[in-house]
């Protein structure tokens, strides 16, 4: 998710707009850099936090154009006692000039750097900035499609909590106008006629008689016209259309036998942790299973997938067994984009990595969309051999070592760039 600066100052009378942007820009760039240094210096599980920022104070400053002074100017500012008008001032020792705006002094003060804080937010947008998970939109749900229902203008059937009053309410009043024109204006009519007999009645008795049977006759017309028809009824309408939509789910394996000693299981566990975090940031709809392995896997829970304690031997191929058995019991590829992410130290039975390799070239490669390995030991082991030959036939998978905190960032990054984007 990009970082965005939105500047609403007016532009003065001496701003150019085309260096102001470049002046936005340049504050972006800063900040993206002070945000990559904060991320050495902070443990993983402090990374929700929010950050100081310092820009330099010369950066703060816009250029302005303006009129030089131009000729000559001799002047001798109030309070000199040591110089005469004409003298000539030695330039400054080392060649520097004297001291100036953002110089410190003895005898005055310097201006401080401008500095700002990143809220939580913020720092985490650009934090995550530019990962995505690979290829995550290319399946699309098709036997079983989502619908977003909204707003279609009205209709004339519907529930009774869907019905919109006013609109109701001024449909019932055009058809009583309507229907009532041609009545109301003969009324008027025969008023006019009433009201012109009875200023002379002598002689017309039975003729006033009759208008005002036929007025009496007309108001009852009127009346029976229906105050509110069912026909006038109108319900908001809502009509279901399909949203094109794509399920992704992140398979988070680990290796917690004898031979990961605590050092490697907090290098793995602040790996998933990042992991965790953008997932759960970027993605509305994505499931994350934790497995945890030993001589025997299990699926478990976050809490017990960070924080418990194992030991015993290494058989790596259970996890993948799990995994693939998870897979075609709850995630169907058809319908989900598959992901998996494995720890280790890369120990393991010699017989149990051939396991592992023809589980994950024959089986689950095929099914996942991208699956990574991160080792998190320098000695290169049976396993690394066997998922090497993977790695050389199969571009759906990604293998990277990680030895020390200060890597795991730069390694989830080269994982999880954008398509078509460099490291």
């Amino acid at each position: 998710m990009a970082l965005h600066i939105v500047d609403r100052r007016l532009a003065g009378k001496n701003k150019s707009i085309g260096n102001r942007e470049r002046f936005l820009h340049r504050h972006q760039e800063q900040i993206r850099e002070a945000v990559r240094k904060a991320v050495s210096g902070r443990s993983i599980r402090d990374m929700e936090q929010a950050e100081n920022i310092t820009i330099p104070k010369k950066d703060i400053s816009e250029p302005v154009f303006h009129h030089g002074q131009g000729g000559v100017r001799d002047s001798v500012h109030p309070g000199n006692t040591d110089h005469l008008r004409g003298d000539r001032i030695a330039r400054p020792p080392g060649g520097k000039g004297g001291s100036g705006k953002g110089q410190a002094s003895d005898s005055g003060e310097g201006e401080d750097d401008f500095a700002f804080t990143l809220t939580k937010e913020e720092f985490m947008q650009v934090f995550f900035e530019g990962l995505a998970l690979p290829r995550l939109m290319r399946t699309q749900i098709g036997e079983s499609p989502e619908w977003k229902v909204h707003r279609a203008g009205y209709t004339r059937d519907g529930t009774p909590n869907n019905l919109h009053i006013v609109r109701s309410m001024r449909g019932a009043l055009g058809r009583r106008l309507a229907l009532g024109a041609a009545t109301r204006r003969e009324l008027e009519q025969q008023r006019r006629l009433l009201a012109e007999l009875l200023r002379n009645p002598l002689g017309k008795d039975s003729e006033i008689r009759n208008v005002r049977l036929l007025i009496a006759d007309l108001e009852a017309r009127l009346k029976r016209i229906p105050f509110l028809d069912p026909l006038d009824l109108r319900f908001r309408g809502r009509v279901k259309t399909p949203v094109p939509t794509s399920k992704a789910v992140m398979f988070c394996l680990m290796d917690v036998s004898g031979s990961m000693d605590e050092e490697r299981k907090s290098l793995s566990k602040q790996f998933f942790i990042l992991l965790y975090l953008f997932l759960t940031r970027h993605y509305e709809k994505i499931d994350i299973v934790f497995i945890r392995h030993h001589t025997q896997a299990q699926e478990v829970d976050e809490d017990t997938f960070f924080h418990a304690t194992e030991s015993g031997g290494t058989v790596v191929s259970s996890a993948l067994e799990l995994m693939q058995k998870i897979v075609e019991e709850r995630y169907a590829p058809a319908e989900w984009n598959i992901y998996g992410a494995q720890a280790s130290d890369g120990d393991n039975f010699t017989s149990d990595s051939t396991r592992c390799h023809d589980l994950l070239a024959d089986e689950l490669l095929p099914l996942c969309r991208f699956f990574a390995y991160v080792q998190v030991a320098d000695t290169e082991q049976n396993l690394w051999e066997e998922y090497t030959d993977i790695a050389a036939n199969h571009a759906n998978f990604a293998m990277r070592k990680v030895t020390d905190p200060t890597q795991i960032y730069p390694v989830f990054r080269d994982l999880f760039k954008k398509e078509g984007e460099t490291a």
